[in-house]
């Protein structure tokens, strides 16, 4: 059922949990009890007076009885819906059930988060068994210091009458090896208890960096400056950071967080935040102006300052040449999805295969809350270009919001987050079924 028609459902809601006689609200508001029975079953549509005037005998915003929950929200229903098909929870209803019980409703989808972050701390954890070379390593310490231990104390033991100055040395050796199991076994413990107290902590290199980003707000004022020398800074924030606990992470961080520092030094912030403005947001301009390559006039408007309409308000994809996403900066709107590929009508796919030819693009996110976006990529080399070895292509996506109200200027390219939670109908690009269909 569309959100508009629930209107009746959340005044049913909120008149019975309020304890209120339907006619004592029917009277108060001046309608009859039989025409109120028709509003509250959907059966007649309210708007204007009337609408503001049950809101008010209510004690509720109007807002609150006219708008249901996010699309976030209900993607997330959907999504847990499918992960338990055997419950055969009725989808065309969930809508209803996010807009009349928005309690329970949070509490399923944050059950249904947690368990996609338990499933996803279970695979890590079996895969860090399976290939971890620490782990490894200090389980086959433990297992030949137990083997080393166990050989001694046979040859004692099967040996009633060995010479005094042998079993003076067997047993120093029993004894060192003793401690050196107690050791071993105590490092291996402490290593599997690492983080052990932060059930959540992403145990995925790259969710332990967008963390870290995420906690500075992707924007590090104290890399901005003509310093040549930012190593030092760089290396505070990493070991001052509660977010990076894995080896892999610092190194992944430090690797982006020194590209940051030569965008800024190539395009110093005060200059760009003037010329942004001057240039109204003309990227080709930007890049002209400062002769620079344009993946990097996208990085830099991503860090703009909030104030300036950039850090909080744009986002930012860059994926390498086989599609996988390598760095993520969320905007509110423009749904991304955790683990696996995006949609493939984004732009961010599109100029994969055309190199250095900027890629623009209107999207439409679609739900019931549809926003647009201005989607700009584009697909540049990485590092020194060598004979005979294959190229490295990064391609980097710009997000920027789009005026929802004002009509667009082009036809929007009808997209969504991933093609496993998208409604769309009839999509040419569609690489797997949609949970939401049928």
């Amino acid at each position: 059922m569309p959100q508009s028609r629930l209107t009746g459902s959340r005044i049913r809601e909120r008149r019975l949990y309020l304890g209120q006689k339907q006619a004592a609200l029917a009277r108060e508001v001046g309608i009859s009890a039989a025409y109120l029975n028709l509003i509250e079953h959907n059966r007649r549509r309210i708007g204007g007076k009337l609408l503001n005037n049950l809101a008010r005998a209510l004690a509720v915003d109007p807002v609150q009885l006219t708008e249901g929950a996010e699309d976030a929200l209900v993607g997330r229903l959907k999504d847990a819906a499918v992960r338990l098909p055997q419950a055969a929870a009725e989808l065309d209803k969930v809508e209803d059930l996010a807009g009349r019980f928005p309690g329970w409703t949070a509490l399923i989808s944050a059950q249904h988060r947690r368990i996609e972050v338990l499933e996803h701390t279970a695979e890590a954890l079996t895969d860090r068994l399976t290939h971890d070379p620490q782990l490894a390593a200090s389980l086959h310490e433990v297992i030949s210091t137990v083997t080393a231990i166990r050989s001694t104390a046979s040859i004692l033991s099967d040996n009633v009458d060995i010479d005094p100055e042998w079993q003076s040395r067997f047993l120093r050796n029993m004894r060192e090896e003793s401690r050196r199991l107690s050791a071993s076994a105590q490092g291996l413990v402490d290593y599997l208890d690492a983080g052990a107290d932060q059930e959540t902590t992403p145990l995925v290199p790259q969710e332990e960096m967008t963390a870290f980003f995420a906690a500075h707000q992707w924007v590090f004022a104290s890399l901005e400056g003509e310093q040549t020398d930012l190593g030092p800074q760089i290396a505070t924030l990493i070991e001052t950071s509660e977010h990076l606990q894995s080896d892999e992470a610092r190194l992944l961080t430090r690797s982006w967080l020194e590209r940051y520092v030569e965008d800024a030094q190539l395009v110093p912030m005060a200059q760009f935040t003037e010329q942004w403005e001057r240039s109204a947001g003309d990227i080709s301009a930007l890049a002209a102006h400062f002769a620079q390559p344009i993946d990097r006039i996208l990085r830099r408007v991503a860090a703009l300052p909030e104030a300036k309409g950039g850090a909080q308000s744009s986002g930012l994809l860059i994926c390498d040449g086989a599609g996988a996403i390598i760095f993520r900066k969320p905007v509110s709107g423009f749904a991304l999805p955790r683990f696996g590929a995006g949609c493939p009508l984004w732009p961010l796919y599109h100029a994969l295969s055309r190199p250095g030819e900027p890629v623009s693009a209107l999207l439409d996110m679609g739900g019931r809350n549809a926003r647009r976006f201005r989607c700009l990529a584009i697909s540049q080399p990485v590092g020194v270009p060598q004979f005979d070895v294959p190229p490295r292509n990064e391609v980097t996506m710009l997000i920027l919001p789009e005026d929802d109200v004002a009509p667009p200027a082009e036809n929007p390219i009808l997209a969504g987050s991933s093609c496993r939670v998208c409604a769309r109908e009839g999509c040419a690009s569609r690489r797997e079924p949609s949970i939401l269909s049928g």
